[in-house]
């Protein structure tokens, strides 16, 4: 076998391979095999018609395409063992000489994975900051609990709307005069504060009483999701219909027992000082980890291709269109509702992931220099990690992964998580 490389557009490569006529010859006598098994033959049982009556059958065209998908996937992987080419796409293959008793001649280009030049990554200077957690911070937390025990009671006879109750109201909305579609609600809950509003809606009912019907001037947002209304000037004759107000009970022992497994308020209190500590510690580290893989990836030297960005692009995007499934709504009616599109998506995307592509490389990478390995018990981990979170069983977690036939990224998955946690144990 005889391989030439060629340097393309784009960081492409294209490889001329050719293939000896005596290759190719053994591969059509397979070739006419596998076809006289396939095909029926009137006259003769599968596998039994001479060789001149298959090619007469299904033709010599036929015969050598076989021939060529027997024998084209080896020389290929051949061809890239002996380049040291590690290939990110699938081949363009285009066929140059296919003929019985001659040689194979064919072109594979593909995108060769980039060369990565690995910058610092052992003992990277990353402070740990720890957020202090503050009595303000802990009283924050008590408040939630209050308001999670407070009662919805009717305002007193004759009050005004004020910001943060709870209303009910009728409204019907104009532009131009005109009533529009969708405008018009009866009987609607609004907290007044919440922002469910467009801005400035719901600070013009403060002061409203009910029964009374008020006047609210808005004007739609520019990137309002009907294109009819975006950036309109708007006036909604609105209705007050009731008025609802959050009554709370006192922080004190009482409101300690129907909370939390404690008798008294301090306790309680100290609680929730403990659990912040721990979560600002959880936050802590998981910032350091960050940034401690951002600037190892920051410090390695590489020309991505493209097709590699264009790829993760269109997987983030899969991924979304697969969490939009799960919560009962399609990709296409998300883009409608959100006043969007795919090119508008993708390209929202594609920071994100240049970023993502290049710290996997810089990974990669430093598993080849630290000869970082995954083993048996890595996979069996991350799989019993996979089944909690799912509430599945670790044998049905991975009966899915082999049918997807995903064993491979499985492992990438795991090894690029062995990377990580080298390079964050040598934080300096």
């Amino acid at each position: 076998m005889k391989v030439t490389v060629e340097n393309g557009e784009n960081q492409q490569v294209t490889l001329t391979i050719e293939v000896e006529a005596a290759e190719v010859s053994k591969a059509t006598e397979k070739a006419v095999k596998r076809l006289g098994n396939r095909v029926n033959i009137p006259g003769f049982r599968k596998g039994k018609a001479p060789r001149k009556i298959i090619e007469r059958n299904v033709g010599m065209e036929a015969i050598m395409q076989e021939a060529f998908d027997i024998v084209a996937p080896k020389a290929f992987a051949d061809a890239l063992e002996e380049q040291k080419i590690d290939p990110v796409t699938r081949p363009d293959i285009d066929i140059v000489t296919l003929e019985e008793g001659k040689d194979l001649v064919f072109k594979a280009t593909v995108t060769p994975r980039p060369e990565v030049t690995l910058g610092e990554y052992k003992g990277l200077k990353v402070e740990k900051k720890v957020a202090e957690v503050t009595d303000e911070d802990v009283e924050k937390q008590i408040k939630t609990f209050q308001d999670r025990q407070g009662k919805m009671v009717d305002a007193p006879e004759g009050s005004a709307v004020k910001d943060g109750d709870f209303t009910t109201l009728d409204f019907e909305g104009f532009v131009n005069g005109e009533a529009f579609e969708g405008g018009k609600g009866q009987d609607y809950p609004l907290q007044i504060g919440s922002g469910s509003f467009i801005p400035g809606f719901e600070d013009q009912l403060i002061g409203a009483k009910i029964g009374e019907e008020k006047e609210v001037n808005v004007k739609f947002p520019e990137e309002y999701h009907s294109k009819e209304l975006a950036g309109k000037d708007a006036m909604f004759k609105c209705t007050i219909r009731s008025i609802k107000q959050k009554e709370l009970p006192a922080i004190d022992d009482e409101l300690a027992k129907k909370v939390s497994k404690f008798e008294t308020i301090a306790e309680l209190r100290a609680d929730v000082r403990k659990n912040l500590e721990e979560n600002a510690q959880r936050q802590a580290e998981n910032t350091q980890r960050t940034e401690a893989i951002e600037q190892a990836t920051n410090n390695i030297t590489v020309d991505i291709p493209a097709v590699m960005i264009d790829n993760r692009v269109n997987a983030m995007i899969q991924e979304m269109a697969m969490r939009l499934e799960q919560q009962g709504m399609n990709l296409e009616t998300y883009l409608q509702y959100a006043g969007t599109d795919l090119n508008k998506i993708r390209e929202d995307y594609r920071e994100t992931a240049e970023k993502n592509v290049k710290t996997d490389l810089m990974l990669e990478e430093v598993a080849k220099a630290e000869n970082i390995k995954v083993e048996a018990k890595d996979l069996d981990a991350e799989v019993a990690g996979m089944a909690a979170a799912y509430g599945a069983t670790p044998v049905q977690i991975q009966k899915i992964i082999k049918e997807q036939g995903r064993v491979g990224d499985l492992a990438a998955t795991v090894l690029r998580k062995k990377t990580a946690q080298f390079i964050i144990d040598n934080i300096a």
